[in-house]
């Protein structure tokens, strides 16, 4: 077993990868895309999309992790989409429906709605243009994002987030700029009790936390799990937190 430990968005992640994940299925995932990267000679773009809760963040900090310590992988850069949240300040004065409600956007904060997808799109077509340039990260403890806070400059670019392969209008053109693609699929039982989890090590109690991911977060991931297209590499995390083929 390989105990992987990073920051993650301003909190401290502790991870478990099995060595049979890191010889099957990561390693040889990694060796694919670098034979991508020196066929098309250019910088590629990953895109790895899945549910909240799925450990999407913390996996690509491992990939990249892991991709530095082979001489015959290409090194990875991961970066993330949370840095394109919308400001807290904007999402308390901004609203949006839910159920046929209008309610404040913090109160589904993470829904696609309270993303600037416009700004994405555009860093995204900065970053496939194989240019230098900077990308935001996101702070839960201040709630914002941080911009320019990481210079892209990775011959492969693996981003990560919940909607990037999302079969809605808008979303789905972004799809169209990568050149591999990646899902992740876990069961709702194991994704909330994860997000509470998560929730809690941002300052809330156990109230706070399940009653906002079950208002909240529970919508989302039912709308990744069923509204994500089909990628080019499927994968599922098991009931134990094993990564497999789906």
């Amino acid at each position: 077993m390989i105990n992987y430990s990073v920051e993650i968005n301003g909190i401290n992640v502790e991870a478990t990868y099995s060595d049979k994940s890191v010889e099957e299925l990561f390693l040889p995932l990694l060796k694919h895309l670098t034979v991508i990267q020196k066929e098309k000679g250019r910088r590629i773009l990953v895109m790895l999309a899945a549910p909240p809760g799925a450990g999407k963040s913390t996996l690509c900090s491992f990939l990249e992790s892991l991709s530095k310590e082979h001489d015959d992988i290409c090194d990875v850069q991961a970066i993330g989409m949370d840095g394109f949240h919308r400001r807290q300040e904007y999402l308390v004065s901004h609203t949006a429906l839910r159920d046929g409600k209008e309610i404040k956007m913090v109160d589904i904060k993470g829904a696609p709605v309270t993303f600037d997808l416009e700004k994405l799109t555009e860093a995204v077509r900065k970053v496939v243009s194989g240019v230098e340039c900077y990308w935001p990260s996101y702070d839960r403890h201040f709630h914002n994002p941080v911009e320019d806070a990481v210079h892209i400059t990775g011959d492969i670019v693996l981003l990560e987030g919940n909607y990037l392969l999302l079969d809605e209008e808008g979303w789905s053109d972004l799809r169209r700029m990568a050149d591999y693609t990646i899902s992740i699929s876990a069961s709702e039982d194991l994704l909330r009790s994860r997000l509470i989890d998560r929730k809690i090590k941002s300052g809330n109690d156990m109230y706070k936390a399940s009653k906002f991911v079950d208002f909240s977060d529970m919508a989302n991931v039912r709308l990744c799990l069923e509204k994500t297209t089909k990628a080019d590499l499927l994968l599922r995390v098991s009931e134990d937190g094993e990564y497999e083929r789906s």
